[in-house]
């Protein structure tokens, strides 16, 4: 099992804007990077309250239920939130409040030998990284900054943790790729 924090990124570190839309990643013309072969090794989505909230509005899932089956199939969909959820109907989406530590083993459970896939947001991915259970950073590094915004990583996290996996361009995007190491006591 890995637990891969997989997302888009403006050049300056920012995942959305101040009133958390990613309208900016949607317009950008030509290549973007494939997920399919990402997706192959996916067990177990874990997403925010916020961002799972901008792609049921973003997307309409739930009046398009049959969307959420295309893009996501029947991985379960963890969601931390301390309020009830809307969800598409056939969607196996669970509800998670409180700390990452916590979720951790119903996640990993679920998960079994597959890819958690940390989908948003930076503090979400964070709190994986301070339990020591982030083995991977997948950045899609688009051609825009914004002023201000959502933060990638609102961490630190230094070069001795990260290794460079792959670095790739697709269209105007840079494709990065980072195995995470464990914290040394």
């Amino acid at each position: 099992m890995k637990v891969v924090y997989n997302t888009a990124t403006t050049i300056n570190g920012f995942l959305a804007t101040p009133d958390d839309s990613l309208d900016w990643l949607f317009a950008i013309p030509g290549d973007t990077p494939d997920l399919t072969p990402f997706m192959d090794d996916v067990t177990v989505l874990v997403v925010g309250r916020t961002t799972y909230d901008w792609v049921l509005r973003h997307e309409n899932l739930l009046a398009e239920p049959a969307k959420w089956q295309a893009y996501f199939g029947d991985r379960p969909t963890f969601v931390f939130s301390s309020r009830p959820l809307d969800v598409p109907r056939g969607a196996d989406v669970r509800l998670l409040s409180g700390p990452v530590t916590e979720a951790l083993p119903q996640i990993v459970d679920a998960a079994g030998a597959g890819v958690v896939w940390v989908q948003g947001g930076g503090d979400l991915a964070g709190q994986f990284l301070d339990a020591d259970a982030l083995d991977q950073i997948v950045l899609s590094v688009a051609p825009v900054t914004l002023a201000s915004g959502r933060p990638l990583l609102p961490r630190d996290l230094t070069w001795d943790r990260l290794r460079l996996r792959e670095a790739s361009k697709v269209g105007d995007f840079a494709y990065l790729t980072y195995d995470v190491s464990r914290h040394q006591p």
